[in-house]
């Protein structure tokens, strides 16, 4: 018992001890400052407080230059963006100014071409008339100086050439000349006579080589008269 006594007797002394002693520590009065020292965090604080508006102050002087420094940035992209854009239009305005330039240039190609083939259509067609009349004229001519023999006087003529192709190619030949007498003036034979008319219709019907001697006869006594035969020879149809 005295042990254990002595134990928790020393145990009390030094838990209190110990007590007294972080006692004294926490209750020790600080060190003595000086006056200059004492007012230095006053003067600090001051400072701070008055810095801190400084600071908002610059703070928004630099928000506000960068959103307007942003903001003339986005203005000239947008500037940019529109001046290239109206490049764009004027380019292809300008391509479609020149595109509708050359296609008028081959219009106006095209035109002159119509206009001179119509031109020279109409050239040929005044061209092609005047043909057209002069067939036309050509054929009345032609049908004019047909000499036509119709079947009623055929017989006729038959016997007749028959009876000449028995005669003697010179009688024969002076026939034919008194019957175109009449057409005979000045050396010149005028073919729209009727005595020549039947003289050729005779001579038509007359084997070709008694027809051959009597122009031959003709051609040596009266060479008008034996062309004009000839050629009126040519005009002969049979109805």
């Amino acid at each position: 018992m005295s042990k254990k006594l002595i134990i928790i007797t020393a145990a009390a002394g030094l838990v209190s001890f110990a007590g007294a002693f972080i006692f004294g520590w926490l209750t020790k009065p600080s060190p003595a400052s000086r006056p200059d020292e004492l007012s230095q965090p006053t003067v600090v604080s001051e400072e701070a407080e008055l810095e801190l508006p400084q600071l908002e102050a610059d703070t928004m002087d630099t928000v506000v230059a960068a959103s307007k420094t942003a903001k003339e940035t986005m203005a000239e992209k947008q500037l940019k963006i529109l001046v290239y854009e109206v490049r764009e239009k004027k380019r292809e305005y300008d391509n479609k100014l020149q595109s509708l330039e050359v296609r008028e240039q081959r219009l106006q190609v095209v035109q002159d071409v119509s206009k001179k083939d119509i031109e020279d259509l109409s050239n040929l067609r005044i061209e092609l008339a005047s043909i057209i009349a002069s067939l036309k004229k050509e054929r009345d001519n032609l049908f004019k100086g047909r000499l036509e023999i119709a079947d009623a006087e055929k017989a006729n003529l038959v016997t007749i050439a028959a009876a000449y192709d028995k005669m003697e190619v010179t009688s024969a030949g002076k026939i034919v000349t008194t019957m175109c007498a009449d057409q005979m003036q000045g050396g010149r034979v005028d073919s729209g006579g009727s005595g020549l008319d039947e003289a050729v219709k005779i001579l038509h019907y007359m084997t070709d080589r008694t027809k051959a001697k009597l122009l031959a006869e003709l051609a040596t006594s009266e060479p008008q008269l034996a062309a004009a035969l000839s050629r009126r020879l040519k005009q002969i149809i049979e109805r």
